[in-house]
C-alpha cells in the first residue's frame, strides 16, 4: 500500500477573526493539491503531537511552505508558532460516539444536542482541545441555531469557552462529529438544568446525575416554504387532523384514531424539519435519537419514559424521537422491548401522535413497524433539479444577489439535499464576503461565487467516497473516437438528458455501457469526459476492491454502492477491471465468493428495485471473461469498442500532452505521431514526460524540449500495446458487430 504524501511547512498563527479556533488549517492550493487534498477534507498536523483538522485553502499572499492555524490548533499539536510541523492527508471516520469535558457551567448547561451541532462537522482526536465555536463553513455544517441556543443557556462566556476530547468511537485515528453522532459529556457531567426559554429548545429539569435530552421546540419553518416535500407535508398533515383533531370519524368506521409515522429519507433532506413543520402549532416533544442511544440502556429507558410521560400529561400533542436508528438498533438490544412498550403506550394515549425519523430504515428494529406503532410511512427522496432551484431560491431569498442563473447550479448538484445546497450558499457566501472586504464594496453573491463553490462542497452523499477527477473535461475534449463517443452520447446522455424521449417511444433507456479494449487506450479518461458532460456525480471502484474474504461482505459492497448511487442520482457507476468483479461462474476456487457477487451485481442491475436515473459504465481489456450473463439487454447491453489510436489519434493526444510542455521547433507531433504504431494513449503522454526528463538530464536549466530529447525518451519508453491481444479484441468487437 503506498504512503500518504507529507510535506513539511512553516507553523503561522491564522489572525483571521472568521477562523478563530474553529478548527480549520489552511494551506496554500499548491501544497493542497501536492497532499492530493480538496478543501473540507481531514489533515493531519504532527508537531511534538498528533492532530488532525479541516483543511481550508490559504488565503492569497500566504506562502507555499506556509500553514495557517489558530492557537488552539498551535497547541493541540504541540508547537509554537515559526515551528516546522508536517502535514499529511487524514483518514477521517465518522463518529458513532465522542465524550468531552469542560468547565463545570458548561457541562451543566449546554444540552448535548447543542453541544453535537456546535461541533458538526469539526475533526478531532482524543486529547485535543476543541472550541464550541461552529465551524460553520463547508458541507453539512448548520450552526445558527446551536449559536443561538448557545447564547441563551451558557450567555457570552459560550465563545471562550475550550473543551477538551475524552474519548471518540472509533477511538483510533481522528473522527468527524456527524449530524447523527452522539457527542456526550465526559464521567461526572452535571445535569442539564431547566430552560425557561419560551422560544428556545426546553431541557427538562431531572434527578441529580441524569441528562435529560427531552425537548419541546416550534416549528422554525412554515408549511408553505418547504419546497419538493409538499405531498408529503400534506399526507402528514392530513393524517395529523384526523387522529388529533377528529379522532370520532375514524371511530365511527371503526379504525382506532391512533397515528405512528416513520419519516424516511437521506441524511440532510429535512425530515425533522418537516415533522416539525406539519406539527404546528400543536405541542411537540423531542427525543434525540444518537445521544439518548449513546447512553447505557437504565438512563436510555429513562429517557423514554420521561417523554413518554411529558407527551402524555393530558396536553397531548407530538412525540418526535429524530434519527430513531440509534435509539432502536436491528440487532434487538434487551431494553428495546422495554422502550417499543413505552412508545406502544403513547401511540396508544388519545389527543398524542407519534413521529420517528430515520435515514437509515434498514437499520432499525423491525418491530417498530409494527400496526399498532408506526403502520405509516413517509418518504423523501432527492430533489430534482425543479426542486433544487426552489431550494436554492429559498434559501437566497434575503441574500443581496446579483445575475444569478440557478438553473445551472440545479442542474449542477445531483444528489444535493437541502443542507448541501445551505452549504453550498454558505460557502458562496464566505466568498462574496471576501471579495466585499478586499474591495471595500457592498456584499453582494454572484453567479460565480456559486460556481466556484461547487469545487468545494460535496454532497453527504458522497462525502466518504471515492471521486473520480473529472475537471472541465466533456467529450468534446476526447480526439477521434467519433463512434465510440456517439455510442456512449445515446447509451448515457440521452436517457439523462431526455427522459420524455424514451417515455414517448414506449421504450426503457440502456441500463448499462461495457468498455473495452486494450489497456492505456482511454477508457478511464473516456468515462471522465463522460461524466463531465452529463454533470454525473461519478461512483468509481475497481472490481477487485469489491472482493473480500468475509461471507457476506462482498454482496453487501456491492449493494451499498448501487445505494450510494440512487442516492445522488442522477449518476454514474464506474466499475473498472469488470472482469475482476463478474467473472464466468462456476469457474472459480474462492468458496463461491466470485459467484454470490456476479449474482448481486445482476439483481441490483435487473431487480425489483429499479435503477432511476443510474448508468452502469464497466471496463475491461478481456471481455470474454465476464460472465456472459451480464451482457445481455436491461444490464451492461451495450458493448464499445474503445480501439487504440491510429496516427492521427496519436497526434491529438501528443498535442493535449505538449499544452505544458515547452517544445523546441525541430518537434513535429504530426510527423512523430505516424513513427508510433503499437503506443498507446499513455505511452504517447509517458514519452513526452521522459522526454521533458531527458532534456533535464542533459541541462538543469534546460528551457524546452528538443527532438534530441525524444529520441532519447523512445529508448526507454517502448509501446506497450500486444499486437495479438489487440487483433484478438478486434475479431471480438467484429463478432459482436457480426452476431447483431
Amino acid at each position: 500500500m503506498s504512503e500518504l504524501p507529507e510535506l513539511a511547512l512553516a507553523a503561522r498563527l491564522n489572525r483571521s477573526a472568521a477562523d478563530a479556533r474553529r478548527g480549520v488549517v489552511r494551506v496554500h492550493p499548491e501544497a493542497l493539491a501536492a497532499l492530493g487534498l480538496r478543501e473540507w477534507d481531514g489533515i493531519t498536523v504532527i508537531g511534538s503531537r498528533r492532530t488532525a483538522a479541516v483543511a481550508g485553502v490559504a488565503p492569497a499572499g500566504t506562502p507555499a511552505g506556509a500553514v495557517l492555524l489558530d492557537d488552539v490548533t498551535l497547541s493541540n499539536a504541540g508547537v509554537r508558532e515559526d515551528a516546522t510541523v508536517v502535514v499529511s492527508p487524514a483518514t477521517v471516520f465518522g463518529a458513532r460516539r465522542i465524550s468531552v469535558t469542560g468547565g463545570a457551567q458548561a457541562m451543566r448547561s449546554v444540552p448535548e444536542a447543542t453541544l453535537r451541532q456546535a461541533l458538526l462537522g469539526k475533526v478531532v482526536t482524543v486529547g485535543d482541545t476543541v472550541s464550541l465555536l461552529p465551524r460553520d463553513l463547508g458541507p453539512g455544517t448548520s450552526t445558527a441555531a446551536a449559536s443561538q441556543a448557545l447564547s441563551r443557556t451558557f450567555g457570552i462566556a459560550w465563545t471562550s469557552e475550550l473543551l477538551t476530547v475524552t474519548a471518540t468511537d472509533p477511538a483510533d485515528g481522528p473522527v468527524s462529529v456527524q449530524p447523527n453522532s452522539a457527542v456526550v459529556w465526559g464521567a461526572g457531567a452535571p445535569a442539564v438544568e431547566a430552560s425557561h426559554d419560551p422560544g428556545g429548545a426546553h431541557e427538562t429539569s431531572a434527578a441529580p446525575g441524569t441528562r435529560m435530552t427531552v425537548r419541546e421546540r416550534p416549528s422554525a419553518v412554515p408549511v408553505a416554504e418547504l419546497a419538493g416535500v409538499r405531498a408529503q407535508a400534506a399526507k402528514l398533515t392530513e393524517w395529523l387532523d384526523l387522529a388529533l383533531d377528529e379522532p370520532e370519524l375514524l371511530k365511527t368506521l371503526g379504525a382506532p384514531p391512533h397515528l405512528g409515522v416513520l419519516i424516511t429519507g437521506p441524511a440532510g433532506a429535512g425530515k425533522a424539519t418537516l415533522a416539525r413543520a406539519v406539527s404546528t402549532p400543536r405541542r411537540i416533544v423531542e427525543l434525540d435519537g444518537p445521544s439518548v442511544g449513546a447512553t447505557e440502556s437504565g438512563t436510555r429507558l429513562r429517557e423514554v419514559a420521561l417523554a413518554v410521560s411529558e407527551i402524555g400529561s393530558g396536553a397531548g400533542g407530538v412525540l418526535l424521537i429524530t434519527d430513531i436508528d440509534a435509539l432502536l438498533p436491528a440487532d434487538r438490544e434487551p431494553v428495546a422491548t422495554l422502550i417499543l412498550d413505552q412508545l406502544r403506550a403513547t401511540v396508544a394515549t388519545p389527543g398524542v401522535a407519534f413521529l420517528a425519523t430515520t435515514s437509515h430504515p434498514a437499520g432499525i428494529d423491525s418491530r417498530l413497524r409494527a400496526p399498532e406503532l408506526c403502520d405509516r410511512e413517509v418518504a423523501l427522496t432527492l430533489p430534482t433539479a425543479a426542486v433544487r432551484k426552489d431550494l436554492l431560491a429559498q434559501l437566497l431569498r434575503k441574500v443581496p444577489t446579483e445575475d444569478l442563473i440557478l438553473d445551472e447550479i440545479a442542474s449542477r448538484t445531483p444528489g444535493f439535499v437541502v443542507s448541501d445546497l445551505a452549504a453550498l450558499c454558505r460557502e458562496a457566501a464566505l466568498r462574496a464576503a471576501s471579495r466585499a472586504s478586499r474591495e471595500h464594496a457592498d456584499p453582494v453573491l454572484t453567479q460565480p461565487d456559486l460556481v466556484g463553490a461547487l469545487e468545494v462542497i460535496r454532497p453527504l452523499s458522497r462525502s466518504g467516497a471515492e471521486e473520480l477527477a473529472i475537471g472541465s473535461l466533456s467529450l468534446d475534449d476526447v480526439g477521434d473516437m467519433t463512434e465510440t463517443k456517439q455510442a456512449l452520447t445515446e447509451s448515457v446522455l440521452w436517457p439523462l438528458r431526455h427522459p420524455d424521449s424514451f417515455a414517448r417511444l414506449g421504450i426503457d433507456p440502456p441500463r448499462g455501457v461495457l468498455l473495452y479494449g486494450p489497456p492505456g487506450c482511454g477508457k478511464t479518461f473516456l468515462v471522465r469526459a463522460l461524466a463531465g458532460s452529463g454533470q454525473l456525480s461519478v461512483h468509481a471502484v475497481k472490481g477487485a476492491e469489491l472482493m473480500d474474504k468475509w461471507v457476506g461482505s462482498s454482496e453487501r459492497a456491492v449493494r451499498e454502492l448501487f445505494q450510494r448511487a440512487r442516492d445522488s442520482a442522477p449518476s454514474l457507476i464506474f466499475l473498472d477491471e469488470v472482469d475482476a468483479l463478474a467473472p464466468r461462474r462456476g469457474q472459480s476456487s474462492d468458496s463461491g465468493v466470485g459467484d454470490r457477487v456476479v449474482a448481486a451485481l445482476l439483481t441490483e442491475l435487473d431487480g425489483v428495485e429499479p435503477l432511476r436515473e443510474v448508468v452502469v459504465v464497466g471496463a475491461t481489456n478481456r471481455p470474454e471473461l465476464i460472465d456472459p450473463a451480464l451482457m445481455r439487454p436491461g444490464r451492461l447491453e451495450r458493448l464499445v469498442f474503445v480501439p487504440p489510436p491510429d496516427a492521427a489519434g496519436r497526434a491529438d493526444i501528443l498535442r493535449t500532452a505538449a499544452r505544458a510542455v515547452p517544445l523546441a521547433p525541430d518537434v513535429d507531433l504530426t510527423a512523430l505521431a505516424t513513427t508510433l504504431d503499437g503506443y498507446s494513449a499513455a505511452d504517447c503522454s509517458a514519452l513526452l514526460r521522459e522526454a521533458a526528463l531527458a532534456a533535464m538530464r542533459r541541462d538543469v536549466d534546460a528551457a524546452d524540449v528538443t527532438a534530441a530529447d525524444v529520441t532519447t525518451a523512445r529508448k526507454s519508453v517502448r509501446p506497450s500495446l500486444d499486437p495479438t491481444q489487440v487483433e484478438s479484441l478486434r475479431a471480438y468487437a467484429e463478432r459482436r458487430t457480426t452476431d447483431t
